[in-house]
């Protein structure tokens, strides 16, 4: 009780005093810290209590050379940079995320939440502007998925693997090579897109709508071409998008799972039980692709994707309908010549090229026999 009585004042300080001071403070703290994260191109701020600050780069989480933090001491260093939405939801939730612009260093994404009992965030650099297609190392039939008439495609993995980088660049080759009204909603915008050949809007929860099923509803009066979700979060925003992908509308999204089968199946089985045969047979007409992706490390350095992708055709429909996800593995490999690649055959090509660890790609592959036979040539 006394917690949540502690968290309370300080956002009533906060939105007293303004952003630029909390009891004499602001986020100069924070700033020094993503100095640090920035000097060193690291992707990710690491602020966990009773350890000093970490940053993350090239998938290694390294120690600042400065002492550890409290929970008290990371809330006083992040809660000046949030935004009066973000802080009343951490007070209320206990978890909170926000974007956060500093001039001179870029923009962040900040994620302020709790564990065993204290304060702790992690803050991600965003690069200021999206990234090319080409330049993701993905396989030739991810640009294919811009070319899209209509129809949902999933983007899965992990968190940390790289899926609103590959979102944000699938969106940035229509923008470049088509006149078409795209409209984003994110929670919150991590990469902002300047008009080129499209028209684009981007939405943000919080500041701009209040939750993504009603931003969806509403973007759906907007007569947009392409439609970006930015996170499959709950059964009524997966409904919407599926009934925009069954109208005729191009509709990207992402959802945290590891391959395609894994990425199918979370979005029926969000609903209840009596309702998954309905979904799954919409999936079965509304789904154009999945792909789904995880980092590995580099040997020069840095991190590159494994991925794998199912462009959907007659068989996969099939299997979804039947919730026969078993066999999807098979239809990818069956559908290679229509831009379809398997986990295997991704990462085997990254061994070959030497690009990657052989025994670290060895380590990823899901069907080892397959991998060892690409591995091959």
């Amino acid at each position: 009780m006394e917690e949540v009585e502690d968290i309370n004042r300080l956002i009533r300080e906060l939105n007293e005093e303004g952003r630029e001071n909390l009891a004499g403070e602001d986020p100069a703290r924070l700033n020094r810290w993503l100095d640090a994260l920035v000097e060193r191109r690291g992707s990710d701020l690491l602020l966990v209590a009773g350890s000093p600050p970490c940053v993350r780069i090239d998938g290694a989480v390294l120690p600042l050379k400065e002492a550890p933090v409290s929970g008290e001491e990371i809330e006083e260093a992040i809660l000046p940079a949030l935004p009066g939405r973000a802080r009343s939801q951490y007070a209320q939730e206990k978890i909170a995320d926000a974007s956060y612009k500093v001039s001179g260093r870029g923009r962040f994404r900040i994620n302020l939440h709790r564990e065993r009992g204290r304060a702790a965030a992690t803050v991600r650099s965003l690069p200021s502007d999206p990234p090319r297609l080409a330049s993701l190392g993905l396989p030739p039939g991810a640009e294919a998925l811009t070319r899209l008439p209509r129809g949902l495609v999933l983007l899965g993995g992990p968190t940390g693997s790289g899926k609103t980088t590959t979102l944000a660049a699938l969106v940035e080759e229509i923008n470049r090579r088509e006149a078409r009204h795209i409209v984003t909603i994110e929670d919150p915008i991590e990469y902002e897109h300047s008009h080129r050949t499209s028209l684009i809007e981007q939405i943000e929860i919080g500041s701009d709508a209040p939750d993504f099923a009603t931003a969806l509803r509403a973007a759906m009066r907007q007569a947009p071409d392409v439609l970006v979700v930015g996170e499959m979060r709950d059964p009524e925003t997966m409904r919407i998008a599926l009934g925009a992908a069954e109208t005729g509308h191009l509709v990207f999204s992402t959802v945290h799972t590891t391959d395609v089968a894994s990425t199918i199946s979370r979005v029926a089985d969000s609903f209840p039980p009596e309702r998954q045969p309905t979904i799954r047979q919409e999936l079965s007409m509304a789904l154009a692709a999945v792909l789904t992706q995880t980092l590995l490390p580099r040997k020069a350095g840095g991190r590159v994707p494994a991925t794998e992708l199912l462009m959907v055709g007659y068989g996969a429909r099939q299997h979804i309908r039947k919730n026969a996800l078993q066999h999807l593995h098979q239809e990818i490999v069956l559908t290679r010549k229509n831009g379809s690649v398997t986990l295997e055959e991704s990462l085997a090509r990254l061994a070959r090229e030497n690009i990657v660890d052989v025994d670290e790609a060895r380590s990823r592959a899901a069907h080892p026999e397959e991998f060892e036979t690409y591995l091959r040539g």
